[in-house]
């Protein structure tokens, strides 16, 4: 079995992408990854290491999976458990709930015990208002992507967060850099 468990959900597809380049990246002897929409809350009892994917939708909606996942993360122990987050969103059809799915996706799990690691910096993004910021404001709560508007940047920011958050989570395993 795989050490860290990544969960995404993904109406078009984005998500998911950006799941299996963060696969790649790690590799899948070290990466298992599941779509939130064909699992119970029993399979995070698999992994100390976690990694959630979400996007925003629209005004700051939760995407439809994790929607209905909701209740079902809210009871879930994630004491002793170690999170990375990656979300997908428009910075400038929707600067005013940039990743804000995140950002409440962060609070669930951090209320219930988890210990979050790959703050991503705010700066080289142009958005209004997030939920998904850090206390400092300074720094997204985990990986912010927008394939919608930086689609070029996605590549170098994978390659530069996954070094990030295995070196966070102390695994000692390498990253493969892509240029996808």
């Amino acid at each position: 079995m795989a050490q860290i468990g990544l969960f995404f959900g993904s109406d078009e597809g984005n998500t998911e992408a950006v799941a299996q380049r963060i696969q790649q990246r790690l590799g899948e002897a070290l990466v298992e990854v599941h779509d939130i929409a064909d699992i119970t809350q029993l399979e995070f009892a698999d992994y100390s290491y976690l990694i959630l994917g979400i996007p925003t939708w629209d005004f700051g909606q939760i995407q439809s999976d994790w929607e209905e996942f909701w209740d079902d993360l809210a009871e879930i122990d994630f004491s002793g458990k170690t999170v990375a987050l990656f979300g997908l969103g428009d910075q400038f059809g929707y600067g005013d709930y940039f990743l804000d799915a995140m950002g409440m996706l962060h609070d669930v799990i951090v209320a219930h015990g988890a210990r979050v690691v790959g703050q991503w910096p705010t700066e080289g993004y142009d958005f209004d208002a997030s939920k998904a910021l850090a206390a400092d404001g300074k720094h997204f709560v985990g990986l912010g992507i927008d394939e919608d508007q930086q689609e070029d940047l996605t590549a170098g920011r994978l390659n530069q967060w996954c070094v990030q958050i295995l070196a966070e989570m102390d695994i000692d395993a390498g990253v493969e850099e892509l240029d996808d």
